[in-house]
């Protein structure tokens, strides 16, 4: 039996993907996987309470009062 050969490129295509997929496709299309963050529930400045959500996959953060 020959060695199986891959095809030429075929490496640089999968880090072309794989750089593509680490920003977190479903959040650029608005879709994030919201968390609530617990450590942060007062703001400061307003003087409330505040609900800080966290994306798990970006980073992205979005603030409500509660």
């Amino acid at each position: 039996m020959g060695e199986v050969l891959g095809f030429p490129g075929s490496t640089a295509r999968k880090a072309q993907r794989k750089k593509k997929r680490e920003g977190g496709t479903l959040c650029r299309q608005g879709f994030h996987a919201w968390e609530v963050d617990k450590n942060r529930t007062f703001d400061v400045k307003q003087g409330k309470l505040i609900t800080l959500r966290r994306c798990r996959r970006c980073g992205a953060e979005e603030t409500a009062l509660t």
